[in-house]
């Protein structure tokens, strides 16, 4: 349940749509629901803005349906990282299963080279200031720039990808500077010797977050090297997440690019 959803249970309550026992009965699960193999944080969104996100390697699709199953109940949007195709076939099966059962499933997306299956409960409705763009150094680290790019949409933040403009063609990153300061905030992803985050954040006056990739021949140590460069970047005001975590970029980015909030604090208050 989000802000959006909530205000809208309250309006109704307050307009005699529903009764004070129906009102219990939606809030019943806040702030978590305890399925047997997890405790879904429903209350998630409403405390931080950004939903409970299904992680699912070292879950088996049973665990993932029935977690999703507990989620689409309670009309969230879902999002499971780290799903790899396989297991995502068997628990697209499950979820099939469901809605022969009579239970609904908003439509899904499952996105192979990002390995992320996207369950939108409620349709977009853009939250951000501006754009956050996606900025991939080589075709290699495309799936861990669709991870991000998935999440950042399902969060509700336009997007846009920019793809192969590694620093071995400098030119190409100059080609793309004008969508580069038209963004909000940057999500740089590099693998090799990870220089792209530190080249961009050297060009533009926007939030840089780099995301080093394990992508690379053997002194990349799977991901080592391009973290250490990006944390050793001379360019400032980089900031740098894990390696491969593309996911985690997107969620510091959609927080970045949320609108405060416009209430001011009661003056009177102590």
């Amino acid at each position: 349940m989000d802000r959006n959803a909530l205000r809208l249970l309250l309006l109704s309550l307050k307009e005699g749509d529903i009764d004070v026992e129906q009102a219990m009965g939606r809030l019943n699960n806040l702030p978590f629901e305890d399925i047997g193999v997890a405790r879904v944080d429903h209350h998630r969104e409403l405390r931080t803005g950004l939903p409970e996100v299904i992680y699912g390697e070292g879950k088996t699709a049973h665990q993932i349906v029935e977690i999703t199953l507990a989620m689409a109940r309670n009309q969230s949007n879902i999002l499971v990282t780290r799903l790899d195709p396989n297991k995502a076939s068997e628990v697209e099966r499950g979820l099939e299963e469901a809605e022969l059962k009579g239970i609904v499933i908003p439509s899904r997306h499952y996105d192979a080279s990002g390995r992320v299956l996207v369950i939108r409960s409620n349709r977009f409705m853009d939250k951000g200031r501006g754009v956050i763009a996606v900025v991939c150094a080589g075709t290699s680290d495309l799936p861990v720039a669709h991870e991000a790019l998935a999440t950042a949409t399902l969060l509700n933040n336009r997007t846009d990808l920019i793809l192969d403009v590694g620093v071995a063609g400098l030119h190409r990153i100059l080609a793309v500077r004008e969508r580069l300061m038209a963004a909000e905030v940057i999500i740089a992803v590099a693998g090799m010797e990870g220089a792209l985050a530190g080249v961009i954040a050297g060009l533009v006056d926007r939030p840089v977050i780099g995301v080093p990739t394990s992508t690379g021949y053997g002194t990349a140590f799977g991901g080592v090297s391009a973290l250490l460069t990006m944390l050793n970047s001379c360019s400032s005001g980089l900031t740098v997440v894990n390696i491969d975590n593309g996911f985690g970029a997107a969620c510091a980015a959609a927080a970045i690019n949320r609108p405060r909030q416009t209430g001011k604090p009661n003056a009177s208050a102590p």
